[in-house]
C-alpha cells in the first residue's frame, strides 16, 4: 500500500469511527423512554382477607342438604382473580370470594316479590336481582332450592360476577316443574 492509499485510509477511519458512535449515542438517547422510572410495571397480586366471612346456616331439610352439598362441590376455587375463603358456619351451603366477599348461600328461604319485578336470564339460569344497602342481592327463582349471591357495592356490573355461578347450578339443583313468567329459556 502506497502512502497516499494509507493517510486517506486513516482520514477515513478517523472521521467514520467518530460520526458512527455520535449516530448510536443519538439513536439510543432518541428511542430509550424519558423516565426509566415511569415505565409501567407488572402488578403484583391484590393482597386478599383470609379470615372466614360471616355468613348464616339456616337448617336445610334433606333433600336441600344434599342439593346444596352437591352445588357447592362443583363451584369455582376463585372467581376471576377473587379467591376462595372460608365462612364461619354452613361451610355444606356457603361459599365466599374475595374481599369485600362476594357470598353465595344455598338453600335460603325462596325470596317473594311482585310479579311486575324483572328477572333476568343469566347463562340459563333465572335470577331475581335487588339493590341493598350492602349491594346487589341476585337470587335464582327457577330452582328446586333457591341460591342467593351477594355482591358488595364496591364490585361493578353484579351481574357479571353472579353469571359465574350459573354453570355449577346448572349441573347440581333441578329447575323447578314451573319457574315464574319471565323464565322462559332456564335450563
Amino acid at each position: 500500500m502506497d502512502r497516499s492509499t494509507r493517510q486517506a485510509a486513516l482520514i477515513a477511519t478517523a472521521v467514520a469511527l467518530p460520526l458512527a458512535l455520535i449516530i448510536v449515542l443519538v439513536s439510543f438517547w432518541r428511542f430509550s423512554p424519558d423516565d426509566p422510572k415511569a415505565a409501567p410495571a407488572t402488578p403484583s397480586p391484590a393482597v386478599q382477607a383470609t379470615t372466614p366471612v360471616p355468613m348464616a346456616a339456616p337448617a336445610l331439610s334433606p333433600r336441600a342438604t344434599t342439593l346444596c352439598r352437591a352445588l357447592l362441590s362443583q363451584l369455582p376455587q376463585t372467581i376471576r382473580d377473587r379467591a376462595q375463603r372460608p365462612v364461619t358456619a354452613g361451610q355444606e351451603q356457603n361459599a365466599a370470594y374475595g374481599d369485600p366477599a362476594i357470598t353465595l348461600a344455598c338453600g335460603i328461604p325462596a325470596p317473594s316479590f311482585p310479579p311486575t319485578d324483572l328477572v333476568n336470564l343469566l347463562d340459563k339460569v333465572c335470577w331475581h336481582s335487588a339493590d341493598t344497602d350492602a349491594g346487589t342481592v341476585l337470587t335464582t327463582v327457577d330452582r328446586e332450592v333457591p341460591i342467593q349471591v351477594t355482591v358488595p357495592k364496591s364490585y361493578e356490573a353484579a351481574g357479571q360476577w353472579a353469571i359465574v355461578f350459573s354453570n355449577p347450578v346448572i349441573e347440581t339443583v333441578p329447575k323447578m316443574a314451573t319457574p315464574p313468567a319471565g323464565c322462559a329459556g332456564s335450563r
